[in-house]
């Protein structure tokens, strides 16, 4: 009896073809073969999951040179029912772009994402100090607002191999001030239970300070540092509501199923009931955490036994 074939998986990222997500969303092993659904933005993205037309959405959450992409955290903070399921890093690269026969000297108006346009700056007030920005969707729509009349643009910031989509030519290459710069994206699906700790995984959560007081902060960050868990992100967003409340997005190294990650996150949520979970998921560096005697699993698991015993009078620890 033949095998019944699997449901065909849909897969939403920014699009169109050749932007940074899409070669991010390449990374995903179970993407390929799929249904990818290109989107304007990182609301339809996610809006995509929560209504259930797409199984997973691609959004960049992070840049090694501007830091955190806000307009994501703030959405992974509000909308509930998300879960992150994976982390892709992707190398930002970028070159200067025209429709063929412009020269350097021609360029007025150089289109990009604000973003892209922030890491190439240096480079364009150099080469064309006399030059106007005017913001694109993604460095991909920006090769393809080249060929808008009404829009009147000279050049794109755009990514390398952009050239096999658009009849562009490369005017420059390696314009980003910073040649090592890596942009963090995240795979989102809807709620689902937890998977296994990989030895080497990442845990993101989103945690409100409960009262502006002194020492707040400190009392939050405790919750880490006593059980031995390194945080690789704290940054602090506005909740809006008023003046000096916050919450903030943390990346701590380790899985929740880590007695060390799980006794901490017990001890988040009892400090503040404003807690998001967001998920445990594998590195995309897949670096282990260093982790000393006194934190391991056993460790937990003793002191449990050992307190168990006491109130009990019988002895758990063999």
């Amino acid at each position: 009896m033949p095998e019944t074939p699997a449901a065909t998986r849909r897969y939403s990222y920014l699009g169109p073809a050749g932007t940074f997500t899409e070669a991010a969303l390449k990374q995903v092993p179970e993407a390929v073969g799929q249904e990818w659904n290109p989107v304007t933005n990182l609301g339809e993205a996610l809006g995509d999951v929560i209504s259930g037309f797409s199984d997973a959405a691609m959004i960049a959450i992070e840049n090694s040179i501007d830091g955190g992409v806000t307009v994501a955290q703030d959405a992974l903070a509000t909308i509930p029912g998300l879960r992150i399921v994976g982390e892709y890093l992707v190398p930002v690269r970028f070159v200067l772009v025209a429709r063929p026969g412009t020269r350097l000297e021609d360029i007025a108006v150089v289109t990009g994402h604000p973003v892209a346009y922030g890491q190439c700056r240096a480079w364009l007030d150099d080469q064309v100090p006399r030059h106007r920005h005017l913001p694109a969707t993604s460095n991909v729509q920006a090769a393809a607002d080249l060929f808008d009349p009404e829009k009147r643009i000279d050049a794109a910031i755009a990514p390398p191999g952009i050239e096999a989509h658009y009849d562009v030519e490369v005017l420059a290459e390696g314009i980003a001030e910073n040649p090592d710069a890596v942009t963090r994206f995240v795979l989102v699906s809807r709620t689902a239970p937890v998977g296994e700790p990989t030895g080497a995984d990442k845990t993101s959560l989103i945690v409100e300070l409960p009262e502006d007081r002194a020492g707040a902060l400190l009392e939050l960050l405790e919750q880490f540092a006593t059980r031995g868990v390194n945080l690789t992100l704290l940054a602090s967003r506005p909740i809006g509501d008023r003046m000096g409340r916050y919450r903030f997005v943390i990346d701590a190294e380790g899985h929740i199923k880590d007695e060390r990650v799980a006794d901490a996150l017990l001890g988040v949520k009892r400090f503040s009931p404003g807690v998001v979970f967001l998920g445990s998921y594998p590195r995309a560096d897949r670096v282990a955490a260093t982790i000393r005697d006194a934190h391991d699993d056993d460790t937990f698991r003793d002191a449990r036994d050992w307190l168990r015993g006491v109130i009990t009078g019988v002895d758990h620890s063999e």
